[in-house]
């Protein structure tokens, strides 16, 4: 009994397998473990170091979101005005600079500390899981990023890169890193870094930022340096303030617009109002790189979300009202086709033709008994094109009110415009108006001739003609403001257009006092054959004295032509006061303010960040999903743990900086003897380990960052843009400093700073050669028609060809390089 106690406290199990190959690790009760139970738990382990990882790198990029948001006033001349000046705000940082240094250090701090650990750690001497997680992670970030970021696009919608001369000097940098670290490594000084090759290294770092900011400013293209867009931006619309002098992230034109498309009879509280139109400003702000790097991480632990989410019955209405803009949206460009403006709305670098109808929404009388759609085509005239249409019941049932119709038509080589005829049925019977939808597609193989437009569903009105109509106001409410001029009043025929029939109408008081309020009226609207609306002006009169809401009526009567009056037959028009019309407006203007704060990456107190951490999706639970409880209770301790980090609003968040880079470089660490340590019990080469489980753990978030900019941003930049950049600071920065320190400790002592070629130097060759095919393909993608002319997206098949390649290529670098680590390939380097 007592040898087992013994036993089991270690007094006889003090050797173990690995026991020697960690910096902080083992602890000393694994001796007694089975080697395949201490694999599984150092396993398990490594992927929650992973997690805390993601968590503190969350914060740390807050931490730099704050610092290069800041902004400074410059004053410029007033366009407008001569001898007047503007005072703006711009940033501080530049957006490529940023990116380059305190970006590229966030995304990339755990492979550049974990190679700065490994050699101090190692008493200056070089290892290889620093090294090898630094080239595992570039290649994991080229191809398999690349390759999901490809095809998350849904075709055939495409992203190109904006920046292409930032993006060409980082992927040739990117490129030249690795064949750098190959020529230090293998040709010059075999197996030696002298101290030389060490500051070159190191100052490629600079050289790198310095050249991608003048190619940003077009300093090889032009002698001209043009100014930043932002600060465009600004000069011509600076930003609103509110009553406290704070700028906000919208202007009030574009909240009382909302208002209006949002439409009076909709029952919904000014706070409801607020977050529909706020969750509107979320879709389409500005993001940086660094907040899509947040979001990655948030996705992963069940953080607060960087994107307003608005509960399922605000969601349905954020829809529809979407859905109305996009066809008031798709109207204005029918409207500027025909005035011979499609130029705008034609990518020049796209030779693919565009298919779309020439309008969205289409009327046709029952007795017509057909109604033409006409579909257009921009671009490219010289081939020809096929397309698809299908039609999709509405109220309207094919068969009985119109012939189904879903057949493909082609447009010959040099037509521009092709109309189709669907066939309507007049059955002589009274029924309601009635609605159908013609859906437009482009036939499987076709994406490479053609794409469609923006209008790709057309909605056809099928007027009953049998009756004369029923004539009713539109909206049984009507707001206006005091100072509005004329009340325009909708009114509509429905369920029928035959002949020509009236109406009367009249107003009356109800508060408001005719001649004093309001100019009174009463006359006939008449309808013409066919016609379906009309509208009413009543005058408004601006008294300029502070009044209270008041209301009169406008109510219809005596139809003629065999019309009859609807269910609405009366409307009430509210005159609001211009000074509470504003003090509604500023109130929830002060709400949409609130509800964008939220989404602020800066953390203003300890207390906020502790209610955030212990609390899934943030305290948002109205929207919070399942996934967000299972990320939130795996992350909790760390949530928790990493609250303690300096909020970012402290010391303009350069505290909340180094603070958390303390902790990143603690838990690297840890990561760094769990990793060697796992290797070592299931018998993986530290190389392996390196360029496989650690690169893969360390670059997650970047994932999930990557995929999200490429699905919410307009261009590719935020997606892959920052992966070339990324991949060479890696070198320059995370072996370029640990190799100077290294080797100037060496010097100092007169002897050689050693690095064994070793794998790396096959890793490195391998890696290099799928670089250059996996930029190539990149490179062929936005230049030929048949990927969509873009880096990421297009057409289906060959969007998804691209992403199998990509991914064969990492699996051959990791296949490759672990036979040769193993001696199946002989190599000498």
């Amino acid at each position: 009994m007592t040898d087992e106690i013994a036993n089991f406290t270690g007094v006889s199990c003090q050797k173990f397998k690995c026991s020697a190959r960690g910096l902080l690790l083992p602890f000393g009760i694994e001796a007694c473990m089975p080697i395949k139970l201490r694999a599984v738990l150092y396993f398990i382990f490594l992927l929650y170091l992973f997690l805390g990882i993601a968590i503190i790198a969350d914060i740390f990029m807050s931490s730099i979101e704050t610092i290069t948001s800041k902004r400074r006033k410059i004053r410029y001349p007033d366009p407008g005005e001569k001898d007047k000046y503007l005072t703006v705000e711009v940033r501080t940082w530049n957006d490529t600079v940023a990116n380059l240094t305190l970006m590229a250090l966030g995304s990339s701090s755990p492979e550049i500390l974990l190679s700065i650990i490994e050699i101090v750690g190692n008493r200056f001497e070089a290892g290889e899981l620093g090294p090898g997680t630094i080239v595992g992670s570039a290649a994991y970030n080229l191809l398999m990023i690349s390759a999901l970021c490809i095809s998350a696009i849904k075709a055939p919608e495409t992203r190109k890169v904006k920046l292409y001369s930032v993006f060409m000097i980082t992927s040739f940098f990117g490129f030249f890193a690795y064949i750098w670290m190959f020529i230090v490594l293998s040709v010059i000084s075999k197996d030696v870094v002298d101290l030389w090759e060490a500051v070159i290294t190191f100052l490629m770092f600079p050289l790198v930022v310095i050249l991608a900011f003048l190619a940003e400013k077009n300093f090889f293209a032009s002698k001209k340096i043009d100014m930043d867009e932002e600060e465009q931006t600004l000069i011509l619309t600076p930003p609103e303030r509110d009553e406290n002098g704070s700028p906000r992230n919208f202007r009030k034109d574009e909240l009382l617009q909302f208002l209006r498309d949002l439409g009076q009879t909709t029952n919904l509280s000014l706070e409801d109002k607020a977050q529909l139109f706020a969750a509107k400003l979320s879709e389409s702000m500005h993001r940086s790189r660094m907040q899509y790097r947040i979001q990655g991480a948030r996705m992963l632990t069940g953080g607060k979300s960087l994107f307003l989410n608005l509960p399922d019955k605000l969601q349905e209405i954020y829809s529809e009202v979407h859905n109305r803009d996009s066809l008031v949206v798709d109207q204005r460009a029918s409207l500027v086709s025909r005035t011979g403006d499609e130029e705008d709305t034609i990518d020049p670098d796209d030779h693919r033709a565009l298919i779309e109808f020439s309008t969205t929404t289409y009327a046709i009388l029952e007795r017509e008994q057909k109604v033409n759609l006409k579909v257009k085509r921009r671009g490219p005239i010289d081939v020809d094109v096929r397309f698809r249409l299908d039609t999709i019941d509405g109220t309207a049932t094919a068969g009985e009110d119109y012939v189904k119709l879903s057949e493909e038509f082609k447009m010959e080589r040099g037509q521009q415009e092709k109309r189709i005829t669907i066939h309507v049925i007049d059955d002589n019977q009274w029924e309601p108006d009635e609605t159908f939808f013609v859906k437009l597609s482009l036939p499987e193989g076709e994406e490479v001739r053609a794409k469609l437009g923006s209008k790709t569903i057309a909605l056809v009105t099928i007027i009953n003609d049998d009756e004369p109509g029923v004539i009713e106001f539109e909206e049984p409410i009507t707001l206006v403001k005091e100072s509005v001029g004329k009340a325009e009043i909708k009114l509509v025929r429905v369920n029928g257009a035959d002949g020509r029939v009236s109406v009367h109408y009249r107003t009356k008081d109800i508060d408001a006092v005719a001649t004093r309020d309001y100019e009174p009226s009463q006359s006939e609207i008449i309808f013409e054959h066919g016609e379906i609306s009309k509208i009413i002006a009543i005058p408004i009169i601006n008294d300029l004295e502070a009044e209270k809401d008041e209301s009169f009526a406008v109510e219809i009567y005596d139809p003629t032509g065999g019309a009859t009056i609807g269910k609405h037959t009366k409307t009430v028009v509210t005159i609001i006061n211009d000074d509470d019309y504003k003090t509604m407006a500023n109130k929830m203007a002060s709400l949409v303010q609130v509800d964008m704060d939220k989404l602020s990456v800066t953390k203003t107190s300890w207390g906020q960040q502790f209610q955030d951490a212990m609390n899934v999706n943030g305290g948002d639970l109205e929207t919070a999903k399942f996934g967000h409880y299972i990320g939130h209770a795996l992350a909790f301790f760390w949530k928790v743990l990493f609250a303690f980090v300096p909020p970012t609003a402290m010391a303009g968040g350069w505290l909340t900086f180094f603070v958390s880079l303390f902790f990143i470089a603690l838990l690297t660490a840890v990561v760094g003897d769990v990793a060697a340590i796992f290797g070592c019990l299931v018998g993986l080469k530290d190389s392996i380990t390196a360029i496989s489980f650690v690169a893969l753990g360390t670059s997650l978030p970047d994932t999930f960052a990557s995929m999200i900019a490429a699905k919410n941003s307009k261009s590719a930049d935020d997606a892959i843009g920052n992966v070339t950049g990324s991949n060479s600071v890696n070198v320059f920065l995370g072996l370029g400093l640990p190799w100077l320190v290294a080797a100037i400790y060496w010097e100092s002592k007169n002897l050689p700073f050693t690095v064994k070629a070793g794998d790396l130097s096959f890793s490195v060759l391998v890696f290099s050669v799928c670089c250059i095919l996996g930029m190539t393909i990149l490179i062929l993608r936005r230049f030929l028609s048949v990927f969509g002319k873009a880096e990421l997206g297009g057409p289906t098949i060959p969007k998804y060809i691209c992403s199998i390649i990509f991914v064969f290529l990492w699996i051959g670098y990791l296949t490759l390089s672990s036979l040769q680590a193993y001696g199946y390939i002989a190599w000498q380097s």
